[in-house]
């Protein structure tokens, strides 16, 4: 039989979609052609945003409904051809996230989407209303409104549910323009169409695919842009205040010498493997009061336990990549342990499986000091370091964290109220975690990393007769 035809990842533009006449190959993780991904040029990107600036946003009531039918549509309708079935079993198979995680991911994004102000109004100040038309203003009010008209999202690939934020920029009445990935571009594909199907113009949301050079032109294009990326990315765009950079999350959780860490061990394992470890809010280091050791043992005999199996499998837990990227990654693990003792991994953590690329395995290291800096290295699978940390080390290794979970006693001493009174006092750390909860527990009416309507939104006076 012949084999099927790639699957048209076209561009959506302000007037429909468009096929692109340069065209990028998606491989799965064995190295198969799944879709072709349209690239569109430069002139395409600026006048698809100039007709984005130009459009009208849906009343506020009409975008809520548009967003909850989408919702259903994304997750249950067939879209561009693709059932939902086939659409998470791509996206397992092109991008390695197991199969539970796809899924797991897609009903975030749903969620989202029918609770897209629960997020947004989340950074309404509670002297502001929404409406200059409101009674309080005769009288004198802030009034919250948008910094702008067009948000650029320069998408992450690593994994779908970074997709659930941005839906709350549309919420405010933002027009959104996507670059996607092209290691996971079917999920913003797949979206877009959604929200187009449920009732949003075409130059309400644009999904914009195209190679570097043309990259800039739609993040300086749009009055504001939300950025995925590593520390180069941080580093760039660091002083702009018009770009949201969602950078490294460095996940950590402390161990205090109060606590009892083989009561919390689910928690710990949960918070390094859940997802298969590719998340931002997955935790990279142990931090232990005491001897990291024991802590570390345990940790590497129950992550060891995970099965090596395909993404696509209904069972898998860990990320597969193509071999050679794999063993890049596992190259650059073992060069950066030096110096550490291996309770997991040592030897390697790359499985390959026949055909269908390479499962990355869990790897645990126990470190022998913090100045070293091993805590704060951060990749793509299960991969957690535990070291040694004591009052005098102070709060500094602990920052830079996206989330630090907190295990402590079962009734807080003064010195450990005072070490979290720190904790949240430390601007570097996003998140605190107090007790037996995941660093990955998220809900959609608290931050994430700050609420997106802090960056999108601002206060006015509006005053009159």
């Amino acid at each position: 039989m012949p084999a099927a035809e790639p699957y048209p990842l076209d561009a959506l533009g302000p007037q429909g979609p468009y096929r692109a006449r340069n065209r990028e190959t998606v491989t799965d993780t064995a190295g198969r052609t799944v879709a072709e991904l349209g690239l569109v040029p430069r002139l395409f990107v600026t006048r698809a945003l100039t007709a984005l600036r130009r459009a009208t946003p849906l009343p506020r009531e009409r975008r809520l409904t548009a967003l909850a039918r989408a919702a259903r549509v994304f997750r249950e309708e067939e879209v561009h051809g693709l059932t939902y079935e086939a659409y998470e079993r791509t996206v397992a198979r092109v991008s390695g996230i197991p199969l539970p995680a796809v899924r797991s991911a897609a009903d975030e994004i749903a969620d989202s989407a029918r609770r897209a102000l629960a997020g947004a109004y989340g950074a309404l100040p509670g002297g502001a209303v929404l409406d200059w038309q409101d009674a309080r203003t005769r009288t004198g009010s802030a009034v919250w409104t948008r910094r702008g008209e067009v948000l650029a999202v320069n998408a992450a690939g690593n994994h779908p549910a970074p997709h659930a934020l941005w839906l709350e920029a549309l919420a405010l009445g933002y027009r959104i323009a996507i670059r996607p990935s092209r290691r996971e571009p079917f999920t913003p594909h797949r979206l877009v169409a959604a929200l187009r199907t449920a009732g949003f113009a075409d130059d309400h949301v644009v999904l914009l695919p195209t190679d570097h050079a043309v990259a800039d032109e739609v993040l300086t294009g749009a009055d504001l842009s939300l950025v995925y990326g590593g520390d180069d990315v941080v580093r760039r765009y660091a002083a702009d205040p018009d770009v949201l950079v969602q950078g490294p999350g460095r996940a950590k959780i402390l161990v205090t010498a109060g606590a009892d860490w083989r009561a919390h061990l689910d928690t710990m394992v949960d918070s390094i493997a859940h997802h298969g470890g590719m998340k931002c809010v997955n935790a990279t280091a142990v931090l232990v009061e005491g001897d990291p050791a024991p802590v570390a043992r345990a940790l590497a005999e129950r992550l060891a336990a995970l099965p090596s199996l395909p993404a696509e499998d209904e069972k898998a837990g860990l990320p597969v990549q193509p071999v050679e990227r794999a063993r890049t990654l596992e190259r650059h693990l073992l060069a950066r342990a030096e110096g550490t003792t291996a309770h997991l991994g040592g030897a390697g953590v790359v499985d390959e499986l026949v055909g269908e690329g390479a499962v990355l395995r869990p790897a645990v290291f126990e470190v022998p000091h913090l100045s070293g800096d091993w805590h704060t290295v951060e990749l793509p699978f299960p991969c957690v370091w535990v070291a040694p940390w004591s009052r005098s080390d102070g709060t500094a290794p602990l920052g830079d964290s996206l989330v630090l979970g907190v295990l402590t006693g079962d009734e807080l001493d003064d010195t450990d109220a005072e070490l979290i009174d720190e904790l949240v006092a430390d601007r570097t750390i996003r998140n605190v975690h107090v007790g037996d909860h995941p660093t990955h527990w998220m809900d959609r009416s608290v931050p994430h990393d700050g609420y997106l309507g802090e960056f999108l939104m601002h206060s006015k006076t509006v005053i009159r007769g």
